[in-house]
């Protein structure tokens, strides 16, 4: 979670674009490591807390279709480092290939209990793995499979400097962004040219605001959005 000099920074990134950002970070080192201790503990205490529910669904996806109980797809995260996510697969096996990388509401991969998963947002609990190894943090920009981030305008790789998060302020307004990209024609092409840009604007504006109190305060929100 320490933030790289700006020499070390991939050359990708070393843009004037980027350097706003970059210097606004800079002066909350202190605040970056709050933040990746925070990860650790709060992500290793809800692991434990969560385990009987990560078995019950794990037993309810393998008696529901067929396929692995994770979906492991390769996203990008700080400094355009590529992982693989943890989420609950809700879809068919293979899904990924079948279709789009963002999914609408209509979309007839998603299985009868992948449907549930979804509606209720548990499908992404497991990304705690995610936070705990430190490819993830609880807040930040969500993350973007590769070929998204390939779109990116040089302003928008300013969002990896930091990890990439469970949440964000972007999350909560387009919580339901598969029904926005329901009667699309193009999912893809909806999401790069009008949806991608539109969430980018609020993670920009959080790098710029960033505190731990900030992540705090998104994650109590995000909490709220989901029972709502």
């Amino acid at each position: 979670m320490i933030l790289k000099e700006w020499e070390d920074l991939p050359d990708f990134m070393k843009l004037d674009d980027i350097k706003i950002y970059y210097d606004i970070l800079k002066h909350k080192k202190l605040s970056l490591v709050l933040k990746r201790i925070f990860d650790i503990v709060v992500s290793f205490i809800m692991l434990i807390l969560l385990s009987p529910i990560f078995i019950l669904l794990s037993v309810m996806i393998k008696l529901d279709s067929k396929g692995p109980v994770f979906y492991r797809q390769v996203r990008v995260t700080q400094y355009g480092k590529k992982f693989r996510i943890f989420k609950f697969r809700t879809m068919v096996a293979d899904a990924d290939k079948m279709g789009a990388h963002v999914t609408s509401n209509n979309d007839n991969r998603i299985t009868k209990v992948g449907d549930k998963i979804r509606s209720c947002r548990l499908d992404e609990i497991p990304q705690l793995i995610n936070v705990f190894l430190g490819d993830m943090s609880f807040v930040g920009t969500r993350p973007e499979a590769v070929m998204y981030v390939d779109k990116y305008t040089p302003e928008m790789i300013a969002t990896l400097l930091l990890p990439a998060g469970i949440t964000s302020e972007a999350s909560i307004l387009y919580k339901d962004e598969a029904e926005l990209l329901e009667n699309a024609e193009n999912v893809n092409e909806v999401y790069i040219n009008q949806v991608l840009p539109d969430k980018m604007k609020y993670n920009l504006k959080s790098i710029m605001k960033f505190s731990i109190w900030a992540d705090i305060k998104t994650m109590f929100r995000t909490v709220l959005a989901v029972l709502k």
